[in-house]
Order: C-alpha cells, then structure tokens, then sequence
C-alpha cells in the first residue's frame, strides 16, 4: 500500500512513454516523476527501467510490475470515474422515514413525479411513528414533525405547521357553534395523547396565549384517529391542516373560533439527515424536490 502512488506514476511513465511525457499528463515535473520511479526501485529492490539519454526500456522485472501497476491504473480510475457520475447524478436507493399519519398524505402522492425526474434512484419509504436512528438503522433521511431538531443531525425546514379547532357540521348543528373559549366547557371535546398526563388545549388570541383545561370522552393517541372521530359527530378537535385541509375546504369540517390559534405539539416539518451525508446527491436533489412541491405556505394551506 505504501508504494502505490509510485506504482501509478510508473504505468503513466511507461504507458506514454517517458518521463518528460508522464510529467505533463501528471501535472508534474520530469525530476519529481524520476524520483517517484526511483523510489519505487528501492522500495521494490529491483531496477525496473533501462535508461539512456535517448531511450528508455523495461527490464524483466519492470515489464512483470507494470502488469500488476497497469490493473492497479486503471482500478483507480474506474473508482474516480464511479465517484464523479455518482456526484453528478443521483441514484441508488434513498431510505427514508416519516410518520404514518403524515407520509400517505404528502410523500407518497410526490414520489412518483420525483423517480420520474431521477430515474436511477430506488425509494425504500418506511411509516413509522417512533423516532428512528438515522446511523444505526441506515436511514438517508427523516421527516420529522417537531419543534426542535436534534442537535447532532443536519436539519432544513420543510414547511411550518398550522392546526385548527374544528367540528363536524352535524355536531355544530345538534350542540351549537362555540362563539366564546368559555363555551367550550360545554361541549365535548376530542383529545389526542401526547404525553402520559392530560395535555390541557393551548390556544392564542387577542388576549395572548390561554391554556385550558377541557373535558371528553374520547382520547386517541394518533391524529389520524382524532380526525376520524371528529369527522364522525364525536365532539370538537384540534387538528393540523396538513390533516383536516381537504376537508375544511370540501365542508365535510368546520373551523371553530377562528380568532384563535391552537398551538400543537409541534409546529414545524423537518428534514433531518446526517452531518457526513450534507453533500450526498441522493438526498440534496430529495430535500430540494420537496420543498419545491410544498411551497411557502404549504399547498395545504394554500
């Protein structure tokens, strides 16, 4: 291993020709190229050229040692010629994970459009609702929903999170439309479990940011589940747009106090990924391609 830079200089020497030639193809000088011949020599033990002011010749052993230098040559240079094709265009396969309630929605539908722009690319796309290790379990990136990233991860914002208060029309018209926060306590209110202790509704509005501690029969653990109750008659929710969007705009959902905002658990979507793979095109051109489709604001929301 210690010799094999010599090595390639002395295939580049007899390959062209000469010192003077190799020099130039080298970027080097005639003096630098002889003494990297020479010490390859020594290394060696063997003389591996015949030299004279007007020609040069292999000896036995040099024609046997540049056999083996040549595979060696020309084994770097498919290795250069394999890294820059992978620079210059993204492939292989891209393993990604995000969360069961946000991927179906809004990675799944995008992924198509993306393997059609990059088609040498292959996407291992994982729902999972847990927090994976990007090293251990050999993830490029995660799409996480979160308020503050892991410091030792690279992280880019995806798109900054809204939630709404809603009902179903159904339970407004069978219980009446709330028009003040105090009459929330009045009605039923579906919860979603973040935590293992009652998580009180944190809303702002014009007179700043309230908590309150509301009161149902129904605590769902997933979004999803709470979207689906609510959809149903079950009571008034706090859902994420990227969830209740369609059906706010299709009426099946009804906004709540509009003047107030809830805020969730978390706030923001984020692509997060490991520092040593910032430069790797695979994920560059999937970060970018998402962030592109998203939009400022989210199509969600738009």
């Amino acid at each position: 291993m210690r010799w094999l830079t010599e090595m390639g200089v002395f295939a580049k020497v007899v390959e062209v020709g000469g010192f003077s030639k190799a020099a130039a193809a080298l970027n080097s000088t005639r003096s630098a190229v002889s003494k990297q011949v020479a010490r390859l020599e020594d290394g060696l033990g063997v003389k591996l050229l015949h030299r004279s002011t007007r020609a040069m010749s292999l000896t036995d052993a040099g024609r046997a040692v540049y056999e083996q230098c040549a595979v060696l040559a020309n084994a770097a240079d498919q290795a250069v010629a394999a890294a820059s094709r992978l620079v210059a265009a993204p492939r292989g396969v891209l393993r990604v994970s995000v969360s069961t309630a946000f991927g179906p929605r809004h990675i799944a539908p995008l992924l198509p459009e993306f393997l059609a722009r990059y088609p040498e690319l292959e996407i291992d796309l994982v729902l999972v609702d847990r927090h994976v290790d990007l090293a251990e379990e050999g993830f490029d990136v995660v799409l996480r929903l979160t308020d503050r990233p892991q410091p030792s991860l690279a992280a880019r914002k995806l798109a900054d999170l809204r939630f709404v208060l809603c009902a179903s029309p159904d339970y407004l018209a069978a219980r009446g439309k709330p028009s003040r926060l105090e009459q929330l306590s009045a009605h039923n209110c579906v919860r979603q479990r973040l935590s293992e202790a009652p998580t009180p509704w944190r809303l702002e509005g014009p007179r700043g940011l309230v908590a309150l501690d509301i009161s149902g029969n129904v605590l769902a653990t997933s979004g999803d589940a709470v979207r689906s109750l609510v959809l149903a008659g079950a009571g008034l929710g706090i859902l994420p747009t990227y969830l209740a969007g369609d059906d706010l705009q299709a009426g099946r959902l009804v906004q709540v106090l509009p003047r107030y905002k809830p805020l969730g658990g978390f706030n923001a979507l984020y692509a997060l990924y490991l520092p040593t793979r910032q430069a790797n095109p695979k994920v560059r051109a999937f970060i970018d391609f998402l962030i592109e489709k998203i939009g400022t604001p989210p199509y969600w929301d738009a």
